[in-house]
Order: structure tokens, then C-alpha cells, then sequence
């Protein structure tokens, strides 16, 4: 049965026989394909397990002509898979508005294709119609677009559509359509903390103030000064979107006052207040008299100035001048009262008297002056020293520091050293095995401020022994010893030799 396709499956099997034959010495192209062998394959019943037979090189050329056409036969090409849009983008909604433009942004579809994605369409209409009309005249590739030059009061249908090759996707419009107006956000004045208290500067500073503020669409700005309006020749304002600055070129104490702001948006409104001070040196005390005199001082009071310089007064200065020299010095700084007593002047002087006034800003230009003079007058006045009972500072004899063994070579100065106090000043004598030295030349005695020392001038073999100070006054006597050994000088062995 010629038809069977089974040998022909099988035989596909034999493709390790046909690598063996690759292999073999024996090349595969001298037998000519002929059509009997391909009858044979039918007639046995396992064509599996005659796989050793192609070794010889006869059985093969057969199975590869039956197999060789199919590999050859030529398929059909596959056809381009149809090119199609992607979905529609998704999360569109309006950003930002004004009286002439809406700002939209969206997100990317979430099927794009292998196609890819070439940009964005954005289309509008007027609510009410079906006139769509593509605003951008090339593809928008972000997802972010203005659409500008738009009237003011139109209601406007909005929708995205993506682009690629296979076309436009479904497009994602707005729930609802735009109002093509600036959204109107409620005026906040963002006042400053430092110009939430009473704003301080001295006369000639140059003031410049900004206070920002908050609303949509653009705030109207106006400005008061204690409830009136600005003199413009005093203060400038300049206004922005977002802030208004008040400038003063040089301020004067005019200008103190509250200065109030005020922002609206349609018929919502917020108001701040600043406080602003413009202050200088204050003028000198009113009025400054002497009170009373008396032995070495002098009573003084004067008035607060007339003029505080637009703030308060924080103290006085009270100086004081010797008629002889004219010379004014300092007695009293920063003194919150108004009268004050000026002491320890000296007798037989004449003095007058000045109180500058104190503010923040500093001391008055000018001062005060007293119209009188207060003259210190001399009086008999007897010194009595008075009686006191003298300190005894007598004191026995006392060694401080010791006397300590020593030893020195025969030929060689020493000295002894020791220290005493006492009052009154104690006599040194200095013994050798308890006799007094005195006045051996050999021996060099000193004693200043209480150190005591014995210098030994070349001891010899005889001149070791117990050495003593002894200190005495009319209170007492103390002594102190120590050893002295004097040894032979040591000889080399060279000098043994």
C-alpha cells in the first residue's frame, strides 16, 4: 500500500545513520537516486531496527531522497500582523485655568502596541456642538498642553485621542465642560512675622516692606494709613501678582502710623495691619535744679524732656564740672529716676551740673544745665585715728626646714642649709659636735630672710661630725643637726699600677 504515511515518519528517524554516513570515507553522491527502493521501505515491518544497513553505503541515498524534497518545498510568508491603535489615554482633568487659557494634563494609554506611540491630539469644542477641532497643528508628544487664545465665558468640551500607525485610539474627554475663567481663590495676606509687632526705624531710614499674599485671579491691592489714604508723595507701592511693597525714600516721624492692606478677589477680601515708628534722638530734660548741699554732696532734680524722640525715655546722664578746669565727667549712666544725689566731692571745689535724656535711638544732642553752682564747703573737722590694740607677732624660734646628712670627699666644698622664722629675729649659732663654731675662717656662716647655711671651705679627715644651728630670741631657742661624713677620694687602679 503505497499510500501508508508511516514509513515516511519513520524513516525521519534515521537521521543519526545519515551523521555516521556523513562520516564514513565513503562519499554519498555516486549512487543515482532510483525510484525501486522506495517501494521497499513498505515491505518490512520494523524499518527501525534495520538502522545498521546505511552503514555500508547502500541503503541511504534511498532515505535521503525521499526525505530531501520536503526541507526544499518553499512555505508561504507570513503575513505583517494588522497594525492597530492603542486604548484611549486615561486620567485626563484640568490642571490650571485662566480668563484665556486651560492647562490639561493626562496619562499614557495602557495598551500602546508594538506599533508604539506617535503623539497626542488634542481636540475642542463648544458646549452645545459637535464642531471638534484639533488645536495643536503637530502631534503633542507630553502629556501636558496649553490651549491658549480662548474667550473668555466659553464653555469648552475638551478631549485627547493617541496616535501611532494604526491610526486614532478612542479618545478620553472631560466628565463635564471647562469654564474658560480663572479660578477664583480666596485672598490671604502672608504678613511677615517681624511685621506682626511695631516695625521700629530711625528718622532718614529708607524703609522697604514687602508683604506677600495669596488669591486668584489676580488680587486688587489697596492701601490705608490710619484709615486714610496714602499720601503718594510720601510712600510708594508697588503691586504684583504675588506681593506689594511699601517703600519710604527717607522716613520722617510723620510717616509713624498703622498702615493697613488690603486684598480682594471679587467679593472676598483679607486685611493686615503694620505698625511703623519713626524715631530719633529725644530733646534734653525740661528743667534741672540743685536741691540741697551738703558736707560732700549735692541734691539734684530735673523734668523729662518735652520731646522723646516719637518713643520712650529709657534713662538720664548726670555729669558733673569743676569750676577750676570746666572739665565734665560721667556720674551717673542710665539712671531711670528724676532726681538723684551726687556724692564724694572734694572740699573747698565748686561744681555744676548737666543731665542728658536716654531713648533707643541714643543721648539727646543737647543737655540740661544747672542755673546755680554748689560749692563744697570747708569745715573744721579733728581726725581721731582710731584705737586699735597692735597684733603681737612675737613668735619663739621655729626651724621651718631641717638640716639633712650629708657626704662629701675630702678636698671638696660643702654647705649645710636649713630655715627659721621668729620675731623677733632669732641669733644663728652654729656648733661642731656641740662647740660653738664662731669665727673659724674655715667655715662661711650666712643667714638672710630666715635661710641659714654653713659652707665647709675644703674639709679634711677631721672636719666630719654632728653639725647644729641653733636659733634663739627672747621667746625661745630651737636647734636642728645632722651628720656630716667626709670620705677619701677614690684612686683609680691605673694609678695603682
Amino acid at each position: 500500500m503505497p499510500s501508508k504515511p508511516a514509513p515516511i515518519k519513520k524513516a525521519a528517524k534515521k537521521e543519526p545513520a545519515k551523521k555516521e554516513e556523513a562520516k564514513a570515507p565513503v562519499p554519498a553522491p555516486e549512487p543515482a537516486p532510483e525510484p525501486a527502493p522506495v517501494e521497499a521501505p513498505p515491505a518490512e515491518p520494523a524499518p527501525a531496527e534495520a538502522a545498521p544497513a546505511p552503514a555500508e553505503g547502500e541503503a541511504a541515498p534511498p532515505a535521503e531522497a525521499a526525505e530531501a524534497p520536503a526541507p526544499e518545498e518553499p512555505k508561504p510568508p507570513t503575513p505583517p500582523p494588522p497594525k492597530e491603535p492603542t486604548s484611549a489615554p486615561v486620567d485626563l482633568f484640568v490642571e490650571d485655568k485662566n480668563d484665556t487659557s486651560v492647562t490639561i494634563i493626562w496619562s499614557q494609554p495602557e495598551n500602546i502596541g508594538p506599533s508604539g506611540l506617535d503623539g497626542y491630539t488634542i481636540e475642542v469644542c463648544k458646549d452645545g456642538t459637535e464642531d471638534w477641532k484639533a488645536v495643536n497643528e503637530e502631534l503633542q508628544k507630553s502629556s501636558r498642553f496649553v490651549i491658549k487664545n480662548q474667550t473668555t465665558g466659553d464653555r469648552l468640551k475638551i478631549r485627547v485621542v493617541a496616535v501611532n500607525e494604526g491610526g486614532r485610539s478612542p479618545p478620553v474627554s472631560l466628565p463635564e465642560p471647562v469654564l474658560v475663567k480663572e479660578v477664583a481663590d480666596r485672598p490671604k495676606v502672608r504678613l511677615p512675622r517681624f511685621l506682626k509687632q511695631r516695625y521700629v526705624a530711625n528718622v532718614g531710614d529708607k524703609i522697604n516692606l514687602t508683604i506677600p499674599f495669596t488669591g486668584k485671579p489676580k488680587p486688587v491691592v489697596t492701601w490705608t494709613k490710619n484709615g486714610k489714604p496714602l499720601d503718594t508723595k510720601r510712600v510708594n507701592i508697588r503691586s504684583t501678582e504675588r506681593d506689594s511693597i511699601l517703600f519710604i525714600r527717607a522716613a520722617e516721624r510723620e510717616d509713624s502710623g498703622v498702615y493697613e492692606i488690603c486684598v480682594k478677589v471679587e467679593d472676598f477680601e483679607d486685611k493686615a495691619q503694620i505698625t511703623l515708628q519713626i524715631v530719633e534722638l529725644p530733646g534734653p530734660p525740661a528743667s534741672v535744679k540743685i536741691v540741697d548741699t551738703w558736707g560732700f554732696n549735692v541734691a539734684l532734680e530735673w523734668t523729662a524732656p518735652k520731646d522723646n524722640g516719637n518713643t520712650e525715655i529709657t534713662g538720664y546722664t548726670v555729669q558733673k564740672a569743676d569750676k577750676k578746669t570746666g572739665d565734665w565727667f560721667t556720674v551717673l549712666e542710665h539712671y531711670h529716676r528724676l532726681n538723684a544725689t551726687i556724692s564724694d566731692l572734694i572740699m573747698g571745689n565748686t561744681y555744676k551740673f548737666r543731665v542728658f535724656a536716654e531713648n533707643k535711638c541714643g543721648m539727646s544732642e543737647s543737655a540740661a544745665v544747672t542755673k546755680d553752682e554748689a560749692k563744697i564747703l570747708k569745715t573744721g573737722i579733728d581726725y581721731k585715728p582710731p584705737d586699735y590694740k597692735e597684733h603681737d607677732f612675737s613668735e619663739a624660734p621655729k626651724f621651718t626646714t631641717s638640716l639633712a646628712d650629708r657626704a662629701t670627699t675630702v678636698g671638696y666644698s660643702t654647705k649645710l642649709l636649713c630655715s627659721v622664722r621668729g620675731f623677733p629675729k632669732p641669733k644663728i649659732e652654729w656648733m661642731k659636735n656641740q662647740m660653738i663654731i664662731g669665727d673659724d675662717p674655715k667655715f662661711r656662716q650666712i643667714c638672710v630672710q630666715g635661710i641659714c647655711s654653713l659652707e665647709i671651705r675644703k674639709p679634711g679627715n677631721f672636719d666630719g661630725g654632728v653639725y647644729s644651728c641653733r636659733a634663739k630670741n627672747d621667746h625661745g631657742e630651737a636647734t636642728v643637726s645632722c651628720k656630716l661624713e667626709v670620705k677619701q677620694p677614690v684612686i683609680a687602679d691605673a694609678d695603682k699600677k
